[in-house]
């Protein structure tokens, strides 16, 4: 199996720590995503590591027995160790005051630090579970939830284990994880997981799941809104999103895997030290190892090897594994480095080897432009918002976040369509058809059509003399109006002389004052279709000479320069009887650029009647 097939992976650098043996105990702290190694019940050293910490923290402390549990409070201020069931130590001496409480049976507990929430096992079957929220120093309940437990032979006594559960958010959305290792459909035997909402407010309720048709052991992590699920005996994962279309049978969604199985990459632990020789080559992880420890969200920890990794998606293979054009830019625009990935997706549906029908770059295209369009009004809601002065009397109202999902126009401009035009083997129909429906997407979704996209049709139609439908396209508005859109028609003049007609028209309806246009002509080098406007208007009489020879000039065209010098001496001529320029027009130094380039007896002569 290449490299390119393989859609998970173990972060590079993982957090490295003594390995679990007789002397040296290993506990993680979900909240602070602390590894803790802790050395002779603490006598001779601990050591506490996390991802984000570039300095560990080591200390010692009194071996007053052993250690069952051992864990920082946030930002490391306070330490707490736990020798037995029923006591906990702070080491420094602090007064602790009881805020509140609750008389349960509790059979086991779960905690979700980036929720704050605490799920209690209770009842015999240990599958009614009760959530309290943690919130500014206050505890709130929850309503309870009971999970549905599946049928089981009439000799056992079925019951929720607390391997069997995960808490983890998704999506925003905060969900209990269930590993039902039978499915209570007789006809099914493979495992499922299914997921419980549990929202702020309101009852717990069962909303997806996520059918894994296998049995065996299995491990659950969550991974940019993507649940994994690890299957120790294949040593296989699979990846579902919930945001995935899937079965819904009126009550809840049943969902199959994105992608076939797969394992996460290869590993390999790199040789560490001084004294490592170079013919040393790195030894190869043992994935989905026994000893393997699983953590909400994504990570995973081998107490035997001494790491702590986080779990990554990688999405460049999953292009490759996902056919479904529509679904893949579904699933990839959910994720949170998806934007490099989904530009490559539309360059390659457009290249010759792995070119798409239209239909589905349609559909492509609508998907990138629903995002687009989505962020677009979010946007222009909050400036409103901000007008009214809304920002002031509501804190609440933030900015929206433009995630790597937001594909705007110069995106697809620069990385996608401007090199796809420049490819001389594909036809050019189909390059035509491709611009247009990009624009028609656009159109759909009231967004409007940035000019450098209508040049870009205008150009390909040109470069093939498609003159018949640049004017059709025109005719019937297919391009909107713009300046930038008639400058762009009045320099087509010489290969096409109706478009002179066409820009005056579109200039027109745009109510564009005329010395405007003859500027904006002039900064785009179209010194003849400036001048030929002008003349179309009848205000060549008026015009500054020098403007239009310092235009001329710039272009470093002695012929051109030539046409326009020649021009305004016969103006001058038809004006006042002479060509010579008067000192007030300021054109000396053009007449002597002229001379030089062209020599004394080019310069017109006076006519004498």
């Amino acid at each position: 199996m290449g490299e390119e097939d393989y859609y998970l992976e173990l972060c590079e650098r993982p957090v490295q720590f003594e390995k679990a043996n007789p002397v040296n105990c290993v506990f993680f702290d979900e909240a602070n995503k602390q590894v803790f190694a802790v050395r002779s019940g603490g006598a001779t050293g601990v050591v506490v590591k996390g991802p984000d910490d570039r300095n560990p923290i080591s200390f010692r402390m009194d071996d007053k027995g052993e250690v069952k549990c051992i864990k920082f409070s946030l930002e490391n201020k306070i330490l707490a160790v736990q020798r037995t069931s029923k006591t906990v130590v702070l080491p420094e001496k602090r007064s602790l005051k009881l805020l509140k409480s609750h008389n349960l049976n509790v059979n086991w507990y779960m905690y979700c630090p980036e929720s704050a929430v605490i799920l209690l096992s209770t009842t015999v079957l240990e599958n009614v579970l009760q959530p309290f929220h943690f919130r500014a120093g206050t505890m709130s309940k929850l309503p309870k939830f009971e999970i549905e437990l599946p049928a089981a032979p009439k000799s056992t006594k079925p019951s929720l284990s607390e391997r069997d559960i995960a808490m983890a958010t998704v999506y925003g959305q905060l969900y209990v994880l269930f590993l039902r290792h039978h499915s209570r459909t007789s006809n099914s035997t493979g495992a499922e997981v299914v997921l419980y909402h549990l929202p702020r407010e309101g009852a717990c309720k069962k909303m997806h799941i996520l059918k894994l048709n296998r049995t065996g052991k299995f491990a659950l992590n969550v991974v940019d809104n993507l649940v994994v699920v690890h299957h120790q005996d294949t040593e296989t994962s699979v990846i579902f999103d919930i945001k995935l279309r899937g079965e819904f049978d009126g009550s809840v969604t049943f969902h199959h895997p994105v992608l076939p199985a797969r394992s996460i990459q290869p590993y390999q632990i790199p040789i560490a030290g001084p004294a490592a020789v170079t013919s040393q080559s790195p030894v190869p992880c043992k994935l989905y190892s026994s000893s393997w420890i699983v953590f909400q969200p994504d990570i995973i920890i081998s107490a035997s090897q001494g790491y702590l990794w986080n779990l990554q998606v990688k999405l460049e293979p999953i292009v490759n594994l996902l056919p479904d054009k529509g679904r893949l830019m579904d699933f990839l625009l959910q994720r949170k480095e998806c934007k490099m990935v989904i530009l490559t997706v539309c360059s390659q549906m457009l290249s010759e080897s792995d070119r798409a029908s239209l239909p589905v770059i349609a559909t492509v295209f609508d998907k990138l432009n629903h995002e687009y369009k989505k962020y677009l009004d979010a946007e222009q809601s909050y400036a409103m918002a901000v007008e009214a002065g809304q920002s002031r009397s509501s804190p609440l109202l933030k900015r929206p976040v433009r995630t790597q999902a937001v594909l705007d126009q110069s995106d697809v401009y620069t990385h996608v369509l401007s090199a796809f035009v420049q490819k001389k083997e594909m036809p050019h129909k189909f390059v035509i058809a491709v611009l247009m429906e990009y624009i028609r997407s656009l159109n759909q979704f009231q967004i409007a059509v940035q000019h450098y996209l209508h040049e870009l049709v205008i150009k390909t139609l040109v470069q093939h003399n498609l003159f018949y439908m640049l004017h059709q396209f025109l005719q019937y508005h297919v391009l909107s109006d713009s300046k930038p859109l008639a400058c762009l028609l009045l320099s087509l003049e010489s290969f096409y002389p109706p478009a002179h007609q066409l820009s005056l028209d579109m200039l027109k309806r745009l109510s564009t004052a005329n010395d405007e246009i003859v500027e904006v002509l002039l900064s785009k080098h179209q010194v003849l279709a400036a001048l030929r406007f002008i003349r179309g208007i009848g205000g060549h009489d008026n015009i500054s000479a020098r403007k239009f020879l310092d235009a001329a000039k710039q272009t470093e065209d002695n012929m051109l320069f030539y046409t326009i010098f020649r021009f305004f001496e016969q103006r001058n001529q038809r004006l006042r009887g002479s060509p010579n320029f008067t000192p007030g027009e300021h054109c000396e130094e053009h007449v002597a650029f002229f001379k030089q380039i062209f020599g004394d007896q080019a310069l017109m002569r006076p006519t004498t009647f």
